[in-house]
């Protein structure tokens, strides 16, 4: 039930009917304060301004076609022309009840899509850091929203696995082979890429082999490609791990690299001279944009092959970009990727949008993300300034999740509690993260992140678990819950009305790639709940009838908030 959707339509054509033009905007919101209703519609201002009319005037002759019969239990005017709508109770029971007996709270599957999702895009030879953790876990969270409203979504991990490096790379790999070291040295691959970089530095032999090797492998050459695919394989097994323990669901499949695109760029270096788009300037090979400037306010050069024939990643995205289009048939692209490539993104597609490699009617959407800072402001480093890990990370999560769960836990059984701390602690990674604009660097603390109180992981963890143990208490099994359910009570409407506000939430955050509006969401029904639990008594309400009405209402409150959790990509568990 999209409320938002529905009042839109309805207070759209009231307007059409009042005289305003046919696109007119009713801007229908939620209300922020219960005493303005449920809802507002803010559009008559500007719509009475076209017209030349005063806005009330016009708010009056728009509430005179405004049908909400049976949906709206009064509607007034507010201020100098906002429509207050106050949502009829008895619709609300019905509506509430019919999104508990359906699977999916009562949202329908949209019109399917294919949407391209690149997120995570590690590195072949490097292990997993802090820097990878917000594409790939805000990026996992836009897909799951995506397919749980029916669209296909095609996960892209755009993994760094070509380039000149690759030479120094294989060489080394043969190396390690040649000593019997492969296999320990690629145990700790920061240590392999580490050495091979100074072996490459200081052993002239070394560097000139590595060089044949990089246009051995770029040509085809089946030794280098085998070592190359060793390298791969290697790095993507260790990577997997940490995808499973973050309950991320990239796989194997989904690894799509910069050298799926390698035999595309000859082509479109050679596509954008014939249309003219492309230039020979001091022997490279350049795009001039007029939609961006240098420093003297001239055309910026976007270089797509420098002098030596090499291509640069403009040229691989591209390449990747028309393959989207053109071999996956996206209608939709996003791409989760930090705010400093944004001005890198914006001229590729630029290029892209002359070549005519994708259509205007496509989005190309840059979702771009700020950094993880430590508590001194700066990005998160460890102590000695190296970069974290992420599988160092996500132990640390662990052990303090740990130790926390066995402090308020103590009679738990060890399997039990190391269970509940892999869920809290990586929830709670990833929670902290989520729950934060994406668009905004964050504040990495493990203290708020791990607390109880606030808007974090184990503060939901727990409300869910709080709502299961009410029929846990009541030995009755919310799936065969009977009777009407009436509501009468203030706190009840207000719980109903936000549970059935899930719908415009998740499409908000399909459209606009923001889980943090998921999690604020949660954490407001979780507040209402406990609001509702504190005043409105369910096991031990008067009636019967008021009793099994209540649990009905915690029912769908149990299900929207493991259902967004798992949106979100974090796990619930029974019991805390």
């Amino acid at each position: 039930m999209n409320i938002q959707a529905l009042l839109s339509a309805k207070v759209s054509q009231a307007m059409v009917l009042a005289g305003a033009p046919a696109d007119c905007e009713p801007q229908v919101r939620p209300s922020a304060r219960v005493q303005f209703g449920d809802y507002q519609a803010n559009g008559i201002m500007a719509v009475a301004k076209k017209l030349g009319q005063a806005p009330r005037q016009l708010a009056e002759t728009v509430l005179q076609h405004l049908d909400l019969a049976g949906i709206a239990s009064k509607m007034e005017i507010a201020g100098p022309g906002f429509i207050n709508i106050f949502l009829d109770r008895q619709w609300l029971a019905e509506n509430a009840k019919t999104a508990l007996r359906q699977p999916r709270l009562g949202i329908a599957h949209v019109e399917p899509q294919t949407i391209v999702i690149d997120y995570s895009a590690p590195n072949v030879a490097k292990e997993m850091h802090v820097g990878h953790v917000r594409s790939t876990i805000i990026g996992d969270a836009a897909v799951r929203t995506l397919e749980f409203l029916g669209h296909h979504v095609i996960r892209a991990n755009h993994v760094g696995d070509w380039g000149t490096q690759f030479g120094m790379l294989i060489a080394y790999l043969e190396k390690q082979q040649n000593e019997n070291h492969a296999e320990m040295a690629l145990a700790d691959l920061e240590a392999f890429y580490r050495e091979a970089k100074r072996t490459y530095d200081e052993d002239p032999a070394f560097a000139e082999r590595a060089r044949r090797y990089v246009v051995k492998l770029q040509s085809g050459d089946e030794y280098c490609r085998q070592m190359w695919k060793k390298l791969v394989d290697i790095t993507m097994s260790q990577n997997q791990k940490v995808y499973d323990r973050l309950n991320v669901t990239l796989s194997r499949k989904d690894v799509m690299g910069e050298s799926l695109y390698n035999d595309m760029l000859p082509g479109i270096v050679s596509d954008l001279k014939a249309k003219g788009l492309a230039v020979e300037s001091e022997g490279a090979t350049v795009v001039f944009l007029d939609e961006f400037q240098n420093k003297e306010g001239e055309p910026m050069g976007v270089i797509i092959q420098k002098k030596d024939g090499g291509y640069l990643y403009t040229t691989t995205d591209i390449a990747c970009a028309k393959y989207r289009y053109e071999t996956l048939h996206a209608d939709r692209v996003l791409y989760y990727i930090d705010s400093r490539q944004h001005q890198h993104l914006l001229q590729a597609w630029t290029i892209v949008r002359k070549a005519g490699y994708v259509p205007d009617n496509v989005p190309l959407e840059h979702h771009a993300f700020g950094m993880m800072l430590g508590k001194d402001g700066r990005p998160f480093k460890t102590r000695s300034g190296g970069t974290i890990k992420l599988s160092d990370l996500l132990d640390e999560a662990y052990q303090r999740a740990y130790t926390l769960v066995r402090e308020k836990n103590p009679e738990m059984s060890e399997d039990e509690v190391k269970q509940l701390a892999e869920v809290v602690g990586i929830g709670a990674v990833k929670y902290a993260d989520l729950s934060k604009s994406r668009t905004t660097d964050y504040i990495f603390d493990w203290d708020n992140m791990l607390a109880f109180e606030g808007n974090t992981a184990p503060y939901l963890l727990y409300a869910y678990t709080r709502v299961l143990s009410v029929f846990r208490k009541a030995g009755i099994d919310a799936e065969t819950l009977k009777g009407e359910l009436v509501i009468t009570e203030d706190r009840e409407a207000l719980l109903a009305t936000r549970l059935l506000q899930f719908e415009e939430v998740i499409t908000q955050v399909a459209r606009d790639g923001t889980p943090h509006v998921m999690c604020a969401y949660l954490y407001d029904l979780a507040g209402l709940f406990s609001g509702f639990y504190e005043h409105c008594p369910i096991l031990n309400a008067e009636e019967e009838s008021t009793r099994f009405s209540r649990l009905q209402l915690a029912a769908l409150t149990a299900k929207t908030l493991q259902q967004g959790l798992d949106t979100l990509g974090i796990k619930t568990v029974e019991r805390m």
